[in-house]
């Protein structure tokens, strides 16, 4: 029999609490060998789904597979064989770091004869491996990070996923963390990744768009942005504040939004707004503002599924 070539089959999935719809009807799939990342606000839902396709939530609704497997029936099956790093890993502090790797490997049924390898493996493979005995409650969160994911990966699961692994790590360890994903996967391991970073949803190879419980949009990061309706309008001046309020009054304004130190604006089309966003922004006696037409960023394809 050969492999199935879908890693996560998910179809008209819903899960509620209570009178609240956390997953809305969704329905995705993901293949094996890629990297899928999962993109919206707090509150979108991505935690839930993904605690309802590594059966720690019952389904109300719907059918969902992981490497050809169905959850419902065999979630035990399915969880011996996945990887899932939660939000808030449970590292054990007063733990080293080789003995946390030894615990989770015990959970996973990991021959003995093989962890010793593994572990020295993965450590390496993350730097760790000059901190085997430290305890892990003294490492950095970019170690301690690096330290979950190893855990994740002590029984060499086919599928990874992971619940907003970078969420409050430096730059620097994200960049760390990411090109050890990179890794991961060139070895052919599927990971399915929620992030609330733009920057990293870039480095997926398909992105889906997440919010209220269902999908807004789904596929490349270069086919979403292609596929923004509208042109963005950029807007350099140093009263962001005052000048998004002005905008937001303009009828061919659809959304506007800060973006570091500049201001975003969906258009439908930029060659007719942009005179009359010049016209508002001097009205609201705001006289510096720089505008031009820019390509759509990942960030402005996701505002532009939002607006009305």
């Amino acid at each position: 029999m050969s492999e199935p070539r879908l890693a996560i089959e998910i179809a008209g999935v819903t899960r509620r609490f209570g009178a609240t719809v956390a997953v809305d009807r969704l329905s995705l799939t993901v293949a094996r060998g890629e990297i899928f990342a999962l993109v919206g606000p707090d509150g979108a839902g991505k935690t839930t789904l993904i605690r309802l396709i590594c059966g720690a939530l019952a389904l109300d609704e719907g059918e969902l597979r992981v490497d050809d497997v169905a959850v419902t029936r065999e979630p035990q099956r399915v969880q011996a064989a996945i990887g899932y790093m939660p939000q808030r890993f449970s590292l054990y502090p007063d733990l080293s770091l080789m003995e946390n790797l030894q615990f989770y490997a015990e959970i996973f049924g990991v021959p003995s004869r093989q962890f010793a390898s593994r572990a020295g493996t993965l450590l390496a493979d993350f730097a760790l491996a000059p901190f085997g005995s430290r305890l892990a409650g003294e490492l950095s969160g970019g170690m301690k990070q690096k330290l979950a994911l190893a855990c994740t990966l002590i029984h060499s699961p086919q599928t990874i996923l992971l619940d907003e692994p970078t969420a409050g790590v430096d730059p620097v360890s994200r960049r760390e963390f990411w090109r050890i994903l990179y890794g991961i996967n060139r070895g052919g391991t599927t990971l399915f990744v929620s992030t609330p970073y733009m920057d990293e949803a870039e480095r997926a190879h398909r992105v889906a768009f997440i919010t209220e419980g269902a999908i807004l949009s789904c596929g490349t990061p270069e086919e979403l942005k292609r596929n923004l309706r509208g042109d963005v309008v950029e807007v350099a001046c140093a009263e962001r504040g005052d000048a998004r309020r002005a905008l937001r009054s303009e009828p061919l304004v659809r959304s506007v939004e800060i973006f570091g130190e500049t201001l975003h604006a969906l258009v439908a089309s930029a060659a007719e707004a942009i005179p009359r966003m010049q016209q508002d922004l001097l009205a609201a006696s705001i006289a510096d503002a720089k505008l031009r037409e820019i390509p759509p960023s990942l960030e402005d394809a996701f505002v532009a599924g939002l607006a009305p």
